[in-house]
């Protein structure tokens, strides 16, 4: 039997099928049950009720489900559903459970193909923030926050060291600034901004660096 329909047609159809049979009818019961749910949460995604599909036979006992990108020939991206004899298998009987699992490889192919990666996802730092001691790393932490807040990929240098070394840092990973703060930078509120390609260092407020940066 082809069921046709919106998932309550097709449920009313199930229905008639599996009049007879009380496991049938619990399982309909139990499906009307996660579509009335689902509907409450107002998704705006398509949920599609379809019978023909199978996962884990020995391994799922109720309700599965499948996730599909739209737009792109490949299979589900995810997938998972309900278990209740599971933990049995670790000594724990009588422990239900739902879970779901994640094709990574598929998820990569679908974003390769709709190139929906988040444009800021693969910029590189453009701010690190270097300190002289504890009270100025505590005021980075603070401005860092700032920074990103603003759109600008910020780091904090995680440890009091030569800045020599933390320089060095700043240039192997090629960030276009950093953001020196000092005794004397922490009592005016700013902080000494060099720009790592012309070596350029002006002493700004956090506005003002934002403003740079984002140029």
């Amino acid at each position: 039997m082809l069921l046709k329909g919106t998932n309550a047609e097709k449920l009313a159809q199930l229905k008639q099928v599996l009049s007879t049979s009380k496991v049938g009818q619990k399982g309909i019961e139990e499906t009307e049950t996660i579509l009335n749910a689902i509907s409450e949460l107002a998704l705006p995604y398509e949920v599609e009720l379809d019978l023909t599909l199978a996962r884990g036979l020995n391994y799922y006992t109720g309700a599965i489900l499948e996730v599909k990108a739209l737009d792109v020939a490949i299979g589900s991206i995810s997938g998972g559903g309900r278990y209740d004899n599971l933990t049995g298998v670790f000594g724990m009987n009588g422990v239900s459970g739902v879970g779901i699992s994640f094709g990574a490889d598929r998820i990569y192919d679908v974003l390769n193909q709709l190139d929906l990666y988040p444009k800021n996802a693969v910029e590189r730092t453009k701010l690190l923030f270097i300190a002289f001691g504890n009270n100025e790393l505590n005021a980075c932490v603070k401005m860092a926050a700032q920074a990103r807040a603003n759109g600008i990929n910020t780091e904090i240098y995680p440890e009091l060291t030569k800045i020599k070394k933390q320089m060095t840092y700043a240039d192997n990973n090629k960030i276009p600034f950093v953001a020196i703060v000092g005794e004397n930078e922490l009592n005016e509120g700013k902080v000494m901004l060099k720009n790592m390609q012309t070596g350029e260092q002006r002493l700004l407020s956090m506005e003002e660096v934002i403003e740079t940066i984002k140029l």
